[in-house]
């Protein structure tokens, strides 16, 4: 068992939520959060407040989950990350559990 974690833009909740179907992850949460980028972008530059920078509505999702799983789910991530036509691609990181109850 390893901890899966997936950030995604706000644009992209459907979309994987639907990977996340194909790939049989049945048990997981979502959490919303706000991403940030340390760089400039025309987001910030375009903000009617120039002292606030910009952030951009993600969603954070998180499952306990098995190897076989993870493994379906980043093939899926990489192919719908392959057609996109923004900058913001789904991120996913795999954590190992070294211990749980």
């Amino acid at each position: 068992m390893k901890l899966l974690l997936v950030t995604v833009v706000e644009e992209y909740h459907k979309d994987i939520l639907k990977l996340f179907k194909k790939a049989n992850i049945e048990s997981f949460s979502e959490s919303d959060i706000d991403g940030y980028k340390t760089t400039s972008s025309n987001l910030s530059v375009s903000n009617w407040f120039s002292s606030v920078k910009g952030s951009a509505e993600s969603r954070l999702f998180f499952s306990f989950t098995d190897d076989e799983k993870i493994e379906d789910l980043f093939h899926l991530i990489e192919i719908f990350n392959e057609n996109l036509e923004t900058n913001n691609p789904i991120k996913a990181v795999v954590v190992p559990i070294e211990k749980f109850i």
